[in-house]
């Protein structure tokens, strides 16, 4: 399929047209043999072979958020980000306008006003820029980004050397867009893991994260890890060889630790040999402390989180977070502490096994409720998108009018996330019985909708009421913050 022949997305949009490249001359994207004979000329350690080469040395790979509009600025906090903090993979953030295809918007902006962009726009800049900023590093890149259809811009990522790439037909479509349906996002994103396979066919392993966060709002690790588990089948039918399934922090040491142990579980249940699955960690995607001292304290604990659970990687956080767009400083300092957590000084530092092998064993439970009836269908794509429509699948606080967003969660008496709604989840009485019983010794078996609010509200604050922090005076925050995501270096994202 040509780059100029793919199908829209969603109802009214128009096929996207591909602009020029950033010099304002067409230029024709290098075949697949060709990207990935530049990519091995790199001479460079590709995403997976990082992750591959952390999990054997026994440590958590670091990788910052990160993105700006301007070419030189891009370069130049990378660049810094590299020689200050030494992070084992560095990250493209992309613009909201190349997200939505809109490429010849992104190449206006970057024209007239750069600093609005929130961004790099990798797209409008053009293939041979994206070089540039490879052959600045000697760490690889991941585009993150938060597209339902992202195949030109993995065609530009590609010819750019970059070996990682985020995203899915379901965690990218749903937390972001309103009315694109799922059979075009799965569709799109099924292109993208074709390619993949051609590209591990011409020996370039691309790894494919998935973005298990959803929409970073009190996220049960079931439902997390059942839409991560059906798009990994989908990508590793497609032939992608690496995965990296990603979890959001929700806070609760015991349940964080057993999502992340359940990664490998999974891979192994449902995924097919060949086929290599590395388990990410996003250190807490929540209202975040607002002193600096409860911030950082924060961030190390999560990565510690991300070392008990096993993780591979670990996407960080800045002390800054509760204020905006972090600055350079902060995410390098950021990148820092994170790394502290690798210290072999630390090892005496250990959790509740008997806790944790508990919360394995209900999540793998809830996991397998929700996804072996859809494995057992011939089509998966349709099994997936009838369940949304039906409810069996589901998100909270979801943006997409094809999502039901009927599950409420909440947290126990002790901080692990529960579900105080289902919908229409098809979880066992026993699974439903032992979400209502922890729930229960909350809020009683029927809160009013006062006290829901306040339970909710409470639950998304969580870290500020740990370190027994006010909310601020000015400009409270709204109830519920759907998409509410970190930002850093002009970008708004949730990746």
């Amino acid at each position: 399929m040509s780059l100029t022949s793919l199908p829209p997305l969603g109802a009214g949009a128009r096929t996207p047209r591909r602009p020029a490249e950033g010099d304002g001359n067409p230029a024709t994207l290098p075949t697949p043999a060709e990207s990935a004979a530049y990519i091995t000329s790199l001479g460079k350690l590709t995403a997976a072979e990082v992750l591959d080469r952390c999990r054997a040395q026994g440590r958590v790979a670091i990788q910052p958020r990160c993105g700006v509009g301007g070419h030189e600025e891009m370069k130049a906090l990378l660049a810094t980000l590299e020689a200050e903090a030494a992070p084992d993979i560095l990250t493209l953030t992309i613009d909201s306008h190349t997200r939505l295809l809109r490429f010849e918007e992104a190449l206006r902006t970057l024209n007239l006003r750069p600093a609005d962009l929130n961004g790099y726009p990798l797209v409008a800049h053009g293939w041979r820029r994206g070089r540039e900023i490879n052959e600045l590093l000697a760490a690889p890149l991941e585009i993150r980004h938060g597209s339902p259809d992202a195949r030109i811009l993995f065609d530009v990522s590609v010819a750019s050397g970059i070996t990682s790439f985020e995203g899915g037909g379901i965690s990218y479509n749903l937390p972001y867009s309103k009315a694109v349906p799922l059979a075009d996002s799965l569709g799109a994103w099924q292109d993208v893991d074709r390619r993949c396979g051609e590209l591990a066919d011409h020996g370039v392993v691309i790894d494919r994260e998935l973005f298990g966060t959803l929409t970073a709002v009190l996220v049960p690790p079931s439902i997390s890890l059942a839409i991560s588990v059906l798009e990994a089948v989908l990508a590793a039918r497609a032939g992608v060889r690496c995965i990296s399934v990603a979890y959001p922090q929700g806070g609760h040491l015991a349940q964080d630790v057993a999502a992340l142990r359940s990664i490998p579980v999974l891979a192994e249940r449902y995924l097919p040999a060949g086929v290599t699955v590395h388990a990410v960690l996003h250190e807490f995607m929540g209202v975040f402390p607002r002193e600096r001292a409860h911030a950082e304290d924060l961030i190390l604990y999560g990565a510690l989180v991300a070392r008990l659970g096993g993780a591979s990687k670990l996407i960080t956080k800045t002390h800054q977070e509760a204020y905006g767009i972090p600055d350079t400083a902060a995410n390098v300092e950021g990148l820092r502490l994170a790394d502290r957590a690798n210290s072999p000084l630390l090892d005496f530092i250990k959790v509740d096994q008997n806790q944790v092998a508990e919360e394995m064993e209900w999540i793998l439970a809830e996991v397998a409720d929700l996804v072996e009836p859809l494995l057992e269908r011939a089509d998966l794509p349709e099994a997936i998108g009838q369940a949304f429509a039906q409810g069996r699948l589901d998100i909270p606080f979801s943006a997409s009018r094809y999502a039901r967003s009927d599950l409420i969660p909440r947290r126990d008496a002790a901080g692990a996330i529960r579900y105080l709604s289902t919908g229409a989840l098809p979880f066992s009485a026993t699974h439903l019985r032992r979400n209502e019983e922890l729930l229960n010794a909350v809020d009683g078996p029927e809160p009013g909708f006062d006290t829901l609010m306040q339970g909710l509200t409470g639950d998304i604050n969580h870290f500020r009421h740990v370190f027994q922090e006010e909310e601020p005076a000015a400009k409270p925050r709204p109830l519920i913050r759907p998409h509410s995501h970190p930002r850093t270096q002009r970008t708004e994202e949730r990746t």
